[in-house]
């Protein structure tokens, strides 16, 4: 079963005009406990306030939050993501744009917001994985078998056929590609 990003969004979406000051900003996001507000100009979306920008952008600076304008500090243009994603294409396209969070849309419309946190929240079973993959590279590795079965480190697919080649437990469509 694919876990898509509508599925562990945070909705509705938060707006704050981009006349607005920073203390207007960290006003509502205390008041409704969010970490991002969506920055709009004549009602349309332009950009994104996040709690970090109002921390490295106003409080790290010593600036006044209620002189400085929302438009010096968002980030833009936004970067978004189709509801219908998956949170494996979420989470990379938040990697490739290094952002920790995206806008979700359904066509042309901005109907929330995804991030990292919501994408961990989500998968809590997939951490475990990932925790005993990375324990299990850290344990000396004793081979008695030639052929086994598992997960390829090549490609992540299970296989009933896997061989060890060069420390790595490969499939047989992997082998033949290291062997090309």
């Amino acid at each position: 079963m694919v876990i898509q990003v509508k599925d562990v969004m945070v909705k509705p979406l938060l707006t704050i005009d981009i006349s607005k000051t920073a203390k207007h900003a960290g006003e509502i996001l205390r008041r409704t406990r969010r970490d991002s507000l969506i920055v709009t100009k004549n009602g349309k979306p332009v950009g994104i306030v996040t709690d970090t920008d109002l921390i490295k952008k106003i409080v790290a600076k010593n600036l006044l939050p209620s002189k400085v304008k929302i438009k010096k500090i968002m980030a833009s243009p936004l970067v978004v993501i189709s509801a219908d994603a998956s949170i494996l294409d979420a989470s990379r396209k938040m990697k490739r744009n290094n952002i920790k969070r995206l806008v979700v849309v359904d066509g042309k419309k901005l109907i929330g917001v995804v991030s990292l946190s919501d994408i961990a929240r989500s998968s809590p079973e997939v951490i475990d994985l990932l925790e005993f993959k990375l324990h299990s590279k850290e344990m000396p590795t004793e081979i008695k078998e030639k052929f086994t079965f598992g997960i390829c480190e090549g490609c992540d697919n299970y296989s009933v056929d896997l061989e060890n080649v060069n420390g790595q437990w490969l499939c047989e469509a992997c082998r033949e590609e290291a062997e090309a």
